[in-house]
């Protein structure tokens, strides 16, 4: 016992563990990657210190139990949830939380079946295929069906609260979906919200940030926005915001691929000569500016709508 003690560490520099196991390198990696979302990532500093402190005083051999860090990701469609969990599950591998720090992300579909008997070995194969890592639910509250009293989810559901509680050493959860919709699964399965220790809200960004975020995906594909271009995705940004079905980065993402779209058939019908590469990577006015979001009075009923 002396002895042990003996080896132990008597200090701990918290900032070179920060760097050393590559923590600062993720967060550093999601800064860059995600556009905003300041309370969402200062979060993950915070959740990353809390494991970094408790990681040392284990090494230290004072009272340590492993923290629960089962999470609920709230917010809009294409506000970076998904992202977001994938760096927490690097974060956690590098600290020693999980074994092999990989994402599963699932829906309902993936865990509940059809029939009686179909929904354990779905759900059972699923989170074996999510031991040692991540396991991410998009909306979540679909598991929970109360008006269907031949639905399966709730058998899913036990199964999740089960492997929770005890193998919560080699498994994290996080729950994602709209606010609200959350916020009633949680008061149906109280079960679920006793064994979520770290709630995030994710904002929706704010023009400025969907158009950064629209350049920066133009740019990872070579691609850029001449002035007017530019000026006019300001535009339709303010307009498609105010429209249904409005999902944030996942929209700005669809607007670019039909601005791209609309590039090469402009480029393809009106070369009279070669093109440049100036000319193949420059996204103009025109290839924005004819979306039906500038069109008054038509609605944008479908989704993805640009």
């Amino acid at each position: 016992m002396g002895e042990a003690a003996e080896n132990l560490p008597e200090a701990i520099d918290l900032a070179e563990e920060y760097r050393t196991l590559g923590v600062a390198e993720v967060l550093d990696e999601l800064d860059r990657e995600l556009v905003g979302l300041k309370p969402v990532k200062q979060r993950i500093r915070e959740i990353a210190a809390l494991l970094i402190v408790e990681r040392a005083r284990k090494a230290m051999g004072l009272s340590h139990e492993t923290p629960t860090l089962h999470m609920n990701f709230t917010g809009n469609p294409g506000t970076g949830k998904t992202t977001v969990a994938l760096r927490m599950a690097n974060i956690l591998h590098r600290l020693g939380y999980v074994r092999k720090g990989h994402l599963v992300s699932v829906t309902r579909d993936d865990l509940v079946g059809q029939y009686i008997g179909h929904t354990a070995p779905k759900t059972k194969e699923v989170l074996k295929r999510a031991m040692g890592g991540v396991l991410f639910i998009d909306e979540a509250y679909y598991l929970y069906r109360p008006d269907n009293e031949r639905d399966y989810g709730q058998e899913a559901i036990e199964i999740l609260l089960q492997v929770m509680e005890n193998n919560r050493e080699d498994l994290v959860v996080i729950l994602a979906g709209y606010a609200d919709r959350m916020d009633k699964f949680f008061e149906s399965n109280p079960g679920f919200r006793s064994r979520i220790a770290h709630h995030l809200d994710f904002p929706d960004y704010d023009d400025g940030e969907l158009l950064s975020i629209a350049e920066g995906m133009l740019a990872g594909q070579n691609y850029r926005f001449d002035d007017a271009a530019r000026a006019t995705m300001a535009r339709y940004i303010e307009l498609r915001r105010g429209q249904p079905h409005f999902a944030n980065a996942r929209s700005i993402r669809n607007a670019l691929d039909r601005a791209r779209l609309r590039q090469a058939n402009r480029l393809f019908s009106g070369a009279e000569g070669p093109v440049t590469a100036e000319d193949l990577s420059t996204i103009t006015d025109a290839d924005i500016s004819v979306s039906r979001v500038f069109t008054m009075g038509v609605p944008d009923g479908a989704r993805g709508q640009a």
